[in-house]
This record gives C-alpha cells, structure tokens and sequence, in this order.
C-alpha cells in the first residue's frame, strides 16, 4: 500500500469517526445522564456518572403512564406508516404506469408538498380536525401525519418503479394480468426495499412529532411520549435526569424498527438513482 492511499485511508477513518462522535456523542449523554443525580448532572453533564441512580430509570418501567404513552405512540406510528404506504404506492403506481391528461401537472401538485412548511398549517389543521370531530382521538394524529408524508413516499415510489421493467408488465398483460392484480401480486413484493424505506422514514416522523400531538390532543389517556416527557417539566423546576431516562427508554423502538429494516433502506434510496 502506498503513503499516498493510506493517508487517504486514514483521513477516511477520522472522517467517519467524527460523524459517528457527532451521532452518538448526544445519545450516550442521554443514557448516561439517565443514571446521574441531579447535582452530579450539573456539575458534570458529559462524563461517567460518579454514582450509578438506577431508580430513574426502574420508576420508568413500573410506572403504568409510560407504557400507556409508548402504545400510543406506537399505533399512531404504525397506523400513519400503514396508511402512508398503502396510499404513496398506490398513487406511485398510477403516476408510474398509466398516461392520462395532467398526470405531470397532478404529480406536480403533490410533490409541492416536500416544500410546503408543516406549522404553517398548524391552525387550519386544528379547525378542520376540530370540525370532524376528531379531537383527543388517534385519528386526529395519524391523518394529518400520513398527509404530510405523502409528498416524499410518493416521490420515492414512483423513482423506485419507474425502474422495474416494462417487459413484465407487458408479459402479465398479455396473461390477462390488469393494473390492479399486477400492482398486489408483481409490484408490491419486488417493492420491499423502498416499503421499508418509506417506512422508516414515517416511523421516526412520526414517533418524534410533538408539535401535531401537542395541538390536537388533550387528555393523557391519549398523549404520545413527547407529551407524556412534559410531566417532568414543572414552572420553577425540569426533572432533568428523569427525563433523559425517558428519552433514553423511547429511542429503543425507533433503533429496533431501524435495524429491522436497514439492509433494505440502502437499496431502496438507490434503486432509482441508477438506470439500466
């Protein structure tokens, strides 16, 4: 090996390790401050706690609140990723193999989405939801989620399909195989990298928002995690330890989730971006 491709090697090996730092620099912290006093976590919020307090993080898991919180962040995600793939590939699908007057300009419209800011609508959003009833309910979180996320799930689908290959379509059709059948039985199971890609995508929106849950959403017996880390927060004092404990508890799902599907969200960003 050369001077020149080993120095490239190594400043290669720095580079990645500085990012790996910047990733997961803060998500130890978190863990650790879990375990931390709160007079040790001020005087030393980035090193190893002096003495290990695991009853933060124990009151955590045997309070009843903080599993009601994680299952209903865990349907509202999972329901806005249901309904996020079902629709975006559905319409992908349209969009990717069938031709009919202002398909561009409606492809266009939609994908206005990715630039359309999401608090913006904040107050439009409340008076339509309020309107149908929906407030302090699942739905009126997992709507509004699965709208919002439809712009960037469809413009992924339709890259994704427009590199399968006609031949096949036009071989099923020639069987009798038509556009619905084909979509189930063809598209969809050659789909499984970007349907994880989207999914995850979704997912962590959507298991991170505070802001939608925060508006529309009143009582705790509905309150997603975001809302339910708020009891800690009081008008003269922050639990801060407590709640990176809960933080650190509520990243578990999204890391699972992620690494469940990351073997296909690699080949499901660039099965579009090459074509042949």
């Amino acid at each position: 090996m050369s001077r020149s491709n080993f120095l490239l090697g190594l400043a290669k090996v720095v580079v990645l390790l500085l990012c790996a730092g910047f990733v997961l620099g803060p998500i130890i912290a978190t863990v650790l401050g879990g375990f931390k006093s709160t007079g040790d976590l001020r005087t030393n919020p980035l090193g190893l706690p002096k003495v290990r307090e695991t009853q933060f993080y124990l009151d955590l898991i045997t309070d009843p609140a903080f599993w009601r919180y994680m299952g209903n962040s865990l349907v509202i995600s999972l329901a806005a990723v249901g309904l996020t793939l079902i629709v975006a590939a559905a319409a992908a699908y349209v969009f990717a193999q069938i031709r009919f007057f202002g398909s561009r300009f409606l492809l266009s419209y939609l994908l206005l989405g990715l630039v359309f800011p999401f608090a913006t609508a904040i107050l439009p959003l409340f008076i339509t939801v309020r309107d149908l009833g929906l407030l302090d309910t699942y739905w009126a979180v997992i709507l509004p989620q699965a709208a919002f996320g439809l712009s960037l799930a469809i413009l992924l689908f339709k890259t994704f399909f427009d590199q399968l290959p006609r031949e096949l379509f036009e071989a099923a059709y020639v069987e009798g195989c038509g556009y619905i059948r084909f979509f189930w039985r063809f598209t969809l199971p050659l789909s499984t990298p970007i349907l994880a890609t989207v999914g995850v995508f979704v997912f962590v929106q959507s298991w991170n928002n505070f802001l939608l849950p925060l508006i529309v959403l009143n009582s705790r017996e509905v309150f997603t995690w975001p809302l339910g880390m708020m009891q800690f927060r009081g008008e003269y004092l922050t639990e801060w330890n407590r709640t990176l404990a809960f933080i650190s508890l509520t990243l578990v799902p999204a890391i699972v989730f992620f690494l469940a599907a990351q073997r296909y969200i690699v080949a499901g960003l660039t099965g579009g971006a090459v074509k042949g």
